[in-house]
Order: structure tokens, then C-alpha cells, then sequence
């Protein structure tokens, strides 16, 4: 088929590879305006741009679709059969909607109606689902709120980060796009309507990443670890220093004792220890802290100022005792 591509980072280059690689023709790619980075400001261009360059595909880079007339004329200029929509990060309106003879259709990393909105692989971390998934639908002026064409569900693994759950999902949804544009080109494609039954995956917020030693759990603080790696990872202060995890473990109390059989005698008194307080320290594995439930296993971590590391990398450069307390 004739499509037009939509779509801005690496989960959408993978679904630009493989309707390209299926034997489509990509009659132009719509992607976001490159964006200023670095020290020196240098404008650089989202992966959508660098794979389309690369295949000489005609690209242009509007700073918005609504009440755009250039990108109607150009829609309706090119006339595709299709088009495909992934990450691009605008609501597209429904003047351009309706030119292509098959609408538009989206690879979103959910299982819809369950997370709708700019995260959803994100909170399904943070929220500890066991399970998620890719759905292609077809799009309307509604967030996220099209009539379902294809879904695949995959279970999410316990220790999992949203950065391996976003690669994995993105080769899955670019299979399952380009299942679905075989079945719309040869008239077998379906259209199930959403529920009312819907959740919303807002924009992750940087107020999010603190750690809540007083009311979360060991579990609900691996969560938020794994949900906010790579990108912007949590937090939590010590001396008055910000502090970064980037992989952490959630282990029972008993499980300490086991491994670590002198706390045997003091395993009445975790309970009342504070959480966010540093129990033990391996300096071959990790720093072990007290939570609201359970201990918290520190395996990777971020001093100020400093670069990512494992956690005994960081403790033969840095100073930290048992019964220093995380904040």
C-alpha cells in the first residue's frame, strides 16, 4: 500500500523498518521538528528522521497539524491508502484523518481500553502489572480511544525496566502493524469497539521520581525503580546529597536473616527500625535499607554529580555506614 508515516522515536523507526521492509511504499514520513541538545545547543533529529534520511524517504517536520492547510494539500497531493501513526506525539485532527481511502491506524503499547495517554508501558511498571501488550487501532480525534483491529498480550518479568519493556514491545508492535496492514489491504481486518472501562497513562512528571520511605513498600519502590529506568530514574537524599537507583531488589526479611544469619538474634527489632535506613552493607553485592515493608536491596545506584555504577563500584569511592539514613 501507499502510506504516509507518523512517528518520531526508536519504537516508531522499528515500525517504519518493518512496513518498509514488508514491501510498502513509503510515500513520505511526518515527524517532529528536530530539537536543541547538549552544551552547544546543536539541533539533532529523533530516529524517525535519521531512518527516513537514510532510505532518501521524503520527510517534512511541521510544528503542528491543526489548522495546518500545507499538510492537507500535501496529504491530499500524495493520496495514500493509509496512514501509519507511532509515537508521534501529536493528536492528528480528523481533516486529515479522513483523507487516506483507510483512515489511520496506530501501534500503542497497551492493551486498550487499559492505558490510554503518553506512558502507558511506563505506569504499567509502576503500577506492577504482570501483564501487557501492543494494540492496533484505528484512529479518531479521541485519545487513544479507536476501534481495535489487532492486540498481542506478553508478560511483563518481575524485574523488567520500562527501557527493556519499550524495545521489546516496540519489535512486537511492528510486527503485529504490519499483520494488520496485510489485513486491511485484503479486506479481513476487524473493528472492536473500545469499552467505557478505560485508564488513563498521563505524562510521567519529575515529582514522581522521589522515593516515599514513610508509605511505600520494598515492592512499590522496585517498581518505581524499574518504571523510571532509563529515564530519569528515582531519587532519594542522603546528607543532603541526591542519590539515583537504578536497580534494585525487594527481599523479605527472612531472606536476610538466611543469607546473612547475624541478624538472627535482632530479627524482632526490623520492625522498628525507620524506613529508609541502611541495615547492611555488602561491599561484593549491595546495600541493604529498611522499608515501609520488607528490605530494599540496592544493586546500582547514582552519586551526585557522578556517573551510574554498580553499587560495590560505588561504595570503594564513597562513605556510607549502617544506620545512615536515606531521606
Amino acid at each position: 500500500m501507499k502510506i504516509i508515516f507518523m512517528g518520531t522515536p526508536d519504537f516508531a523507526r522499528d515500525s517504519l523498518d518493518a512496513i518498509y521492509n514488508a514491501g510498502h511504499e513509503i510515500s513520505a514520513v511526518i515527524t517532529v521538528p528536530d530539537k536543541p541538545k547538549g552544551r552547544g545547543m546543536k539541533l539533532i533529529p529523533c530516529e524517525v528522521k535519521e531512518y527516513a534520511t537514510e532510505k532518501g524517504f521524503p520527510i517534512y517536520q511541521p510544528e503542528k497539524l491543526r489548522d495546518n492547510q500545507e499538510i492537507v494539500d500535501l496529504i491530499t497531493k500524495i493520496n495514500p491508502d493509509i496512514l501509519c501513526v507511532v509515537a508521534y506525539g501529536k493528536i492528528i485532527p480528523s481533516n486529515i484523518l479522513e483523507i487516506p481511502k483507510y483512515g489511520a491506524i496506530n501501534v500503542h503499547p497497551s492493551l486498550l481500553p487499559k492505558y490510554r495517554g503518553s506512558a502507558p508501558i511506563q505506569w504499567a511498571i509502576l503500577n506492577g502489572d504482570e501483564k501487557t501488550g501492543v494494540t492496533i487501532m484505528y484512529l479518531n480525534e479521541e485519545m487513544d480511544a479507536g476501534d481495535i483491529i489487532l492486540q498481542k498480550e506478553v508478560e511483563i518479568d518481575k524485574n523488567e525496566t520500562s527501557g527493556e519493556l519499550w524495545d521489546r514491545l516496540s519489535k512486537i508492535g511492528a510486527d503485529l502493524l504490519v499483520q494488520s496492514l496485510e489485513q486491511i489491504e485484503n479486506g479481513t481486518a476487524t473493528r472492536t469497539k473500545q469499552g467505557n472501562n478505560f485508564t488513563i497513562a498521563p505524562m510521567l512528571n519529575k515529582e514522581i521520581a522521589k522515593i516515599d520511605w514513610k508509605n511505600k513498600t520494598a515492592k512499590e519502590i522496585k517498581n518505581l525503580v524499574r518504571g523510571l529506568n532509563p529515564i530519569m530514574g528515582a531519587y532519594t537524599m542522603l546528607n543532603e546529597k541526591k542519590i539515583k537507583f537504578w536497580k534494585v531488589d525487594a527481599i523479605s526479611k527472612e531472606e536476610l536473616v538466611e543469607k546473612y544469619p547475624e541478624f538472627k538474634e535482632y530479627e524482632y527489632k526490623l520492625s522498628e527500625i525507620d524506613a529508609g535506613t541502611i541495615l547492611y552493607i555488602d561491599k561484593k553485592q549491595g546495600i541493604y535499607v529498611m522499608a515501609n515493608e520488607d528490605i530494599l536491596l540496592i544493586l546500582e545506584i547514582q552519586g551526585e554529580n557522578a556517573k551510574r555504577m554498580t553499587t560495590p563500584e560505588f561504595l570503594r569511592g564513597n562513605k556510607i555506614e549502617v544506620i545512615d539514613k536515606f531521606e
